[in-house]
């Protein structure tokens, strides 16, 4: 799994556990026992669990990819999942962020007694999730070395360890510029203590995810998620007449089908607004 980000491995190692949790009810305690109908019971129960579609493929992926290792190495002599195909995403479409509620994450008035230099810090935050579109996993993992801003640029690296150069945006620019001013009285001066992280948290430690979630929770006006400033970056562009191959390498995605979810995006848009706005819709 050389080639997976670590979220993903995560990810994949929690999928196996639970499913050898669940096999464990069924008596079978090694897994040369599992058969293509276990596991085909096992997707199934997933389905009456009402995990999204897109999850359960996730966790037949996982599956498929730890019984192919186990035929590898000898662990098992046959793969219970050739042919396993349970049904691809549910279609549900990325949530996008109404301009109301960007106005108030990115402009609106600091909270009560909130420090200046977490003011500082959040501005750049959300700045680079909204402007260049990045992963919560990328923006934690930034370096201050990674950002060219006399050029408007930021080097970043995504999934399967692919880097990607990506513009920013001057409002972007400016925040960076503004929390980089304050950055050191956050993070220690010793390097080797946090391996030089461009954010950092409260305690001097590198952002995490879960931070990046705090964030939000304090300046959205609605729940929000991270990810719906990426959402809402894409489809924004696609709005503006951005090129569909040209979101997709801003997004660093390997197939121009996972960014034409955006274009079903933008269409809804199109025709929520002519509905409301046309006399005859």
């Amino acid at each position: 799994m050389t080639s997976l980000s670590d979220h993903t491995v995560a990810a994949y190692r929690s999928d196996v556990r639970g499913f050898a949790e669940w096999v464990q009810r069924l008596r079978l305690e090694h897994p040369d026992q599992v058969r293509r109908s276990n596991v085909g019971r096992y997707v199934s129960h997933l389905a009456t669990r009402q995990y999204a579609r897109r999850s359960v493929a996730r966790k037949a992926a996982a599956l498929r990819r730890y019984f192919r290792w186990a035929v590898r190495v000898g662990l098992v002599p046959v793969d219970p999942t050739v042919g396993l195909q349970p049904r691809g995403g549910d279609g549900r479409l990325p949530r996008v962020l109404p301009h109301s509620d960007l106005e108030v994450l990115l402009d609106g008035p600091s909270p009560d007694g909130e420090p200046d230099w977490r003011r500082r810090r959040d501005d750049a935050v959300l700045e680079l999730l909204y402007g260049s579109g990045l992963r919560v996993s990328e923006l934690c993992g930034l370096d201050p070395d990674a950002l060219e801003l006399d050029r408007g640029a930021v080097v970043v690296w995504g999934k399967g360890s692919k880097q990607r150069r990506l513009p920013l945006s001057d409002p972007a620019v400016r925040a960076l510029r503004s929390w980089l001013a304050v950055r050191h009285d956050v993070l220690p001066a010793d390097p080797a203590a946090t391996g030089t992280p461009l954010f950092g948290n409260e305690r001097g430690h590198r952002l995490t995810p879960r931070d990046v979630r705090r964030i939000l929770d304090r300046r959205s006006p609605s729940p929000t998620h991270p990810h719906a400033l990426r959402h809402s970056f894409a489809t924004h562009l696609l709005d503006g007449g951005a090129d569909l191959r040209a979101v997709q390498e801003l997004l660093g995605h390997a197939d121009v089908a996972t960014t034409q979810r955006y274009t079903h995006v933008s269409k809804e848009r199109l025709r929520s607004a002519y509905v409301a706005a046309h006399p005859r819709a």
